[in-house]
């Protein structure tokens, strides 16, 4: 049982990276997914999630307008794409699953099940 962020890595500010999010071992159609990140420095964060019965969203301030969630249950993936990236955006993203049919949260005690990160770095 794994749940893997990838699709991290270099970019240049104003680029755009999609990280997938994939569980094996089990489905993720049950689970509300959240994102989160983690700069160096700094406490890990939520920036969104999506829910499990009707594919809501929702997002931090600080990353609207510029990150959309989305899921493909039949690929037991869950996306996060980033675009118009930023330096400050640089940090380790985590997804994990948590409750959540048509609300979710982004605290982190919420979520039970974390994978491991990826690493995003944004070059200005």
């Amino acid at each position: 049982v794994q749940l893997q962020a990838s699709g991290g890595g270099l970019v240049q500010a104003g680029g755009s990276l999609r990280l997938s999010c994939t569980a094996s071992g089990f489905t993720l159609s049950n689970d509300a997914i959240g994102w989160f990140r983690q700069a160096p420095g700094k406490e890990r964060r939520g920036i969104g999630c999506i829910t499990s019965g009707d594919h809501s969203t929702y997002y931090a301030d600080s990353v609207k307008g510029r990150f959309t969630i989305s899921r493909d249950n039949a690929k037991n993936t869950v996306y996060l794409q980033i675009n118009s990236l930023k330096p400050e955006d640089t940090a380790v993203y985590y997804c994990a699953t948590g409750m959540g049919g048509t609300w979710c949260p982004l605290t982190l005690n919420e979520y039970d099940f974390w994978g491991q990160g990826t690493q995003v770095t944004v070059s200005s």
